[in-house]
């Protein structure tokens, strides 16, 4: 099978497509080192002088940068694909942990001591909410490692707005629990005594769409056609008040006039200082360096509190005999196991190669550069140019290059798509609590199932009329009904299924 070509195929723009490469990062690298080059060869080809050193260093010199740059190149990659992989678990998990809650939890419980039975309504009601939690549970490891805290998000406030936000029926501000606490920011004072009014919601999340929704297709030079025009993603979620607009699912910073001319970040950095707003401050700051925010110290970790009302849940059933003792195992162990994926993602995030690695080599390579030209000259004549040139492209891009998917959890288009991981999760789960859990009989004894197949294309609902012990009239005068003509039907199916299917 032959890989499409991602300059055709990858569903970009022709500017996104430039964007997503590091040639905006290293082309002025790249021209300052021609420029030295044009220098040396213009002087050694124009003029009597040579400017020309021993060239018995180059290959050696080469060659280890280039182990240096293929090591720090394969460790960001194989960052970046156990941040894939640790996505993968989390989807995993939240399905074992959505089947656990949906198909286990029993919708007929006795009644508590002292209290009433609950109804089967009440039951799918709490069962529906606890697997939006398993839900909001992505969602929020998504907001959390991409620096963004709080629960104010268009896709993550409508899934936990139900949850208790004062402790021990407290109203006031200092009541408030730590995931709602660390998510108010002062800039929409929350009244802690107001009631909400339930089924209404504010006008700000109706305007709220997503980033998505003008998404262009795989056209070389732009768009052609529209994505599908259905797809919004905040549409399918709970319809909720709010006392303060929601920020928007996807943050990106905007590309400015710095990402095409990357030299120029250095101006914004000296100008941070004498911005008055600091709250514009972080959000240039972060477009300027393209990293994660920083959260307060007093933020709280919302994935972490959202696995506590899970916790608590799973606790609850257990206490009340609700869940059998292996299932509880594996309701408990999935929420562990998230916990830990967890904790991997965070390790992979807020642990970056040593600054001392990356400046030392990123010295190393340029002086080797600006040595190059001297080097060459001599050999290449006016090819130094152009050679010095490529060689600088190679050495910084695969640089680059592992600086950008050292991180795969930002906005980057070379990043990993969480937001997608996030929609996958919902759909699934949303999935699941479609089944009905209809009892087996329901189904395995109908006209369209043929159990004994290949051997034997009689339906079940066929072989329950018979009333009798199962037989077959091809197996011969030898055949015993029962449990030994079974076994032959299911010998028959063996061996015309292992000669069918062998080329």
């Amino acid at each position: 099978m032959v890989a499409t070509n991602p300059m055709y195929s990858s569903g970009m723009s022709l500017r996104k497509k430039f964007l997503a490469t590091v040639i905006n990062d290293i082309w002025p690298e790249t021209l300052f080192f021609s420029a030295v080059a044009t220098m040396v060869a213009a002087i050694s080809q124009l003029t009597t002088h040579e400017l020309a050193l021993n060239n018995g260093l180059l290959g050696v010199l080469g060659t280890v940068l280039g182990l240096v740059i293929s090591f720090r190149t394969s460790s960001a990659y194989e960052r970046y694909s156990d941040g894939r992989k640790m996505w993968t678990n989390i989807g995993t998990y939240s399905r074992t942990l959505a089947m656990a809650i949906w198909i286990q939890i029993s919708n007929d419980r006795p009644a508590p001591p002292g209290g009433r039975a609950p109804t089967q309504l009440e039951c799918i009601i709490e069962k529906k909410s606890m697997i939006n939690l398993v839900q909001a549970l992505s969602v929020s490891i998504k907001h959390y490692l991409r620096g963004e805290p709080g629960v104010y998000y268009q896709d993550l406030y409508p899934l936990v707005c139900f949850l208790p936000r004062y402790a021990n029926g407290g109203t006031t501000e200092h009541d408030l629990l730590p995931m709602w606490h660390a998510s108010e920011d002062g800039e929409y004072p929350l009244e802690h005594r107001s009631q909400r009014v339930p089924g209404s919601r504010s006008n700000s999340t109706n305007t709220m769409t997503s980033d998505h929704k003008e998404e262009t297709s795989s056209t070389f030079f732009g768009s052609l056609r529209k994505h599908n025009k259905t797809f919004d993603p905040e549409k399918v979620l709970p319809i909720v008040e709010v006392h303060r607009p929601l920020k928007p699912s996807r943050n990106p910073p905007r590309a400015g006039f710095t990402d095409y001319f990357p030299f120029l970040k250095i101006f914004k950095l000296i100008a941070k200082p004498f911005r008055k707003s600091p709250g514009s401050q972080d959000v240039d700051m972060r477009a300027v360096m393209g990293r994660r925010r920083k959260p307060k110290p007093c933020d709280s970790n919302v994935p972490v509190e959202i696995s506590l009302f899970l916790m608590n849940y799973a606790n609850v059933m257990i206490r009340a005999g609700n869940i059998p003792a292996p299932v509880a195992g594996t309701f408990v162990g999935a929420i562990n196991s998230i916990q830990d994926t967890l904790s991997n993602l965070e390790r992979i995030a807020d642990t970056p190669l040593p600054f001392a690695y990356q400046a030392h080599l990123r010295i190393s390579i340029w002086i080797y550069l600006l040595a190059l030209p001297f080097q060459i000259v001599t050999t290449f004549g006016w090819l130094t140019i152009p050679g010095t040139a490529f060689a600088t492209f190679l050495y910084l891009g695969f640089l680059e290059i592992g600086q950008e998917i050292e991180n795969p959890f930002n906005y980057d288009l070379n990043d990993l798509d969480l937001d997608d991981f996030c929609y996958m999760i919902q759909r699934e789960l949303h999935e699941i609590t479609a089944h009905p859990n209809p009892d087996p009989s329901e189904y395995v004894f109908g006209p369209w199932n043929q159990p004994f197949a290949p051997a034997d294309r009689r339906t079940a609902q066929e072989l329950i009329r018979a009333n009798e012990e199962y037989t077959h009239s091809e197996h011969g005068p030898d055949s015993r009904p029962g449990s030994h003509s079974i076994q032959r039907t299911l010998l028959k199916g063996w061996k015309a299924v292992d000669t069918s299917t062998r080329k």
